[in-house]
């Protein structure tokens, strides 16, 4: 993902927390049934004001976002990265962006395989503006991981474990 300079420390740390995921799990409550619903995506970037900016399809995500231009949704993106022991989670509220310059400027190959270009009809934005992140992070060897569990069930509290970290945003 290109993260820009951020306009507020909260933002910037943000971004340095975010800057190696490559995918997150989009949680939205779907317009049709009401439940909560996750899906697989891939964020672009974080622009300067600390919104994350995905590809999406106006078929599948629209009715979630409250339409094109909407007021927008509650959304949930939780970030994982196993091997590291690194994980991000983010609640937000998503709009759906429906801007041709934009589209433009954020199209890449990797949007090759589910659109015809940045002016395929189907292609639409979602922006998803932050408003609270946690992040935890651990030890980054499987092998110092393991130990610290195994010290942890022994002590019955957590040794060694790693941090939480809260990100206020708004």
């Amino acid at each position: 993902m290109k993260i820009q300079p951020q306009s507020t420390e909260a933002f910037t740390r943000l971004g340095e927390v975010l800057k190696e995921h490559r995918v997150t799990m989009m949680t939205l409550r779907d317009g049709n049934d009401g439940g909560m619903h996750s899906r697989p995506m891939t964020p672009l970037e974080m622009d300067a004001n600390g919104a994350i900016w995905f590809m999406a399809s106006r078929r599948t995500l629209l009715a979630s976002l409250g339409g094109a231009g909407g007021a927008g949704a509650s959304v949930n993106l939780s970030f994982a990265r196993q091997d590291v022991s690194d994980y991000v989670s983010i609640h937000g509220t998503a709009r759906a962006v429906d801007d041709p310059q934009r589209k433009h400027e954020l199209w890449s190959l990797m949007g090759r395989p589910w659109f015809d270009g940045p002016d395929d009809p189907d292609l639409l934005l979602i922006e998803v503006k932050p408003l609270h992140a946690e992040a935890w992070d651990g030890p980054d060897n499987a092998a110092t991981r393991l130990l610290a569990m195994a010290a942890s069930v022994v002590a019955g509290h957590e040794v060694g474990m790693g941090h939480k970290e809260e990100i206020r945003t708004a």
